[in-house]
């Protein structure tokens, strides 16, 4: 059974710095693509950053420049996939799922992040 396991939620000032993790149970070679969605209060689930084993990277418009989701293709040895989040803003708050894809589709419990100061 594959399981994500999301890590790295908190609150922080605007303006700071997170890292989230996502700990796979086995290697994160097994994942097609490996993505980052979030949930705000009130608000849809919305994509954040995805990673593919062929090396391809892309971000939300509203996080580009600022988040940096981990390469897959060039880690898929390890069993975690992070990502950075540098100049956060009060609307990066909410909760993060950490997303993979391999015959089926399979999502962490997620991690909250908080955004205030």
């Amino acid at each position: 059974q594959v399981q994500l396991v999301e890590s790295g939620g908190g609150l922080v000032q605007p303006g700071g710095s997170l890292r989230l993790s996502c700990a796979a149970s086995g290697t994160i070679s097994r994942f097609n693509v490996m993505r980052w969605y979030r949930q705000a209060p009130g608000k849809e689930r919305e994509f954040v950053a995805s990673s593919t084993s062929g090396g391809r990277i892309n971000y939300a418009d509203s996080v580009r420049g600022r988040f940096t989701i981990s390469s897959i293709s060039r880690d898929n040895a390890k069993s975690t996939m992070s990502l950075q989040m540098n100049s956060l803003k009060p609307e990066d708050t909410g909760v993060y799922y950490c997303y993979g894809h391999t015959y089926e589709d399979y999502w962490g419990k997620g991690t909250l992040v908080t955004v205030s100061s």
